[in-house]
C-alpha cells in the first residue's frame, strides 16, 4: 500500500470522468437539439432530421409528385432521409468521438 500517495490521484480521476460524463451529457443534448437536413432528387424532397437522428420534417416539391409513379416518390423520400441520417451520423462523429476517445473507445449504440 503507497502512504497517501494513491489517494488523490484517484480522486482527481473521478472528477476527471464527471467532467466528461457531463461534457457528454451536454453534446448530446445539443445533438438532440441540431437539425440537419438530406436532400434527394436535386432537392425535390429533403428530410430534416434531428442531430440524434428524429425525423422532423419532410418536405415534398409538388414536381415530385407523379400519381402514374408513386415508386419513384417513395424511393426519394427514403434517398433525403437516408442523406440526412448521414449528415447526422457525421454530426455526432463531431460533436461525441473526441468525448467518446477520452472516455476510452467508443460508446456501445453510438456509430464509433
Amino acid at each position: 500500500m503507497i502512504p497517501g500517495g494513491g489517494q488523490p490521484n484517484m480522486q482527481q480521476l473521478l472528477q476527471q470522468a464527471q467532467k466528461m460524463q457531463q461534457d457528454l451529457a451536454r453534446a448530446q443534448e445539443e445533438l438532440a437539439q441540431t437539425e440537419v437536413d438530406g436532400q434527394a432528387g436535386g432537392g425535390l424532397v429533403k428530410a430534416t432530421v434531428t442531430g440524434s437522428g428524429e425525423l422532423r420534417a419532410l418536405k415534398i416539391d409538388p414536381k415530385a409528385v407523379d400519381p402514374e409513379d408513386t415508386e419513384t416518390l417513395a424511393d426519394l423520400v427514403v434517398a433525403a432521409v437516408q442523406a440526412a441520417n448521414e449528415n447526422a451520423q457525421a454530426l455526432q462523429q463531431q460533436k461525441l468521438g473526441p468525448l467518446a476517445q477520452g472516455l476510452g473507445g467508443g460508446i456501445p449504440g453510438l456509430p464509433f
